[in-house]
């Protein structure tokens, strides 16, 4: 085995060993003796590879990261030519998907945004890119976010132990989500919206000039 094969396997190790300490112990626990433990590397193996524990971090973050942008691009290209929202479609699938990954990346982010904050910055960027998308494609831009949110919100009451839903119901509401037609009847076109919204605001400033006494008029 050369050198690169036997340095990326112990990379992939130490990132292996990094997760399932999260998983298992929380992100309070992960240190570099603790990685070296659990992979079976020496810790000099491991400092090799990572100097710091914020480095681990940034690793995980940087590899999950890479993980789902491959799962994007695949579903994107097999959504692109049948859906009328594959930006949407291909997130709310992604999302789904990081719910139900025995290593999630919100494993590496929930790690990151304990231990350093600023290491949200790049998926933050990249996300709002994502969100960018979704609303230059929407008929209904503000629906379209409501539905980000709603699996966002699954993803996320799940990771934290927060939700009282079992896994049928959490893929039964995603299902939900994903598909289209369930949302179709309640798609309001932004033009729409800012023409109702122009109506209401002529009717309220019609109804002020009605409401108005007229100002008498001097004699001469």
């Amino acid at each position: 085995m050369d050198n690169a094969t036997r340095s990326e396997r112990s990379r992939n190790a130490a990132l292996e060993a990094a997760i399932a300490i999260i998983a298992r112990d929380g992100p309070g626990r992960l240190t570099l003796d603790a990685i070296a433990r659990e992979s079976g590397l020496s810790k000099g193996g491991v400092m090799h590879q990572f100097r710091t524990k914020e480095a681990v971090l940034k690793a995980m973050l940087e590899r999950q990261m890479a993980h789902f942008e491959e799962f994007s691009t695949e579903f994107m290209a097999k959504v692109s030519a049948t859906s009328a929202n594959p930006n949407l479609a291909t997130q709310l699938a992604t999302i789904r998907e990081a719910a139900t990954s025995p290593n999630s990346a919100a494993l590496a982010l929930v790690a990151a945004m304990v231990e350093n904050p600023r290491l949200m910055a790049l998926p933050r960027e990249r996300e709002m890119e994502r969100m960018a998308a979704i609303r230059e494609e929407a008929a209904d831009p503000d629906l379209a976010m409501l539905r980000w949110a709603g699996a966002m919100g699954l993803l996320l009451s799940s990771l934290f132990g927060m939700s009282p839903l079992n896994k049928d119901e959490h893929q039964r509401l995603f299902a939900r989500l994903v598909d289209d037609a369930q949302w179709a009847g309640h798609e309001q076109p932004a033009p729409t919206r800012m023409a109702k919204s122009a109506t209401k605001s002529a009717a309220k400033s019609g109804a002020a000039s009605a409401a108005k006494p007229a100002t008498p008029r001097k004699r001469a």
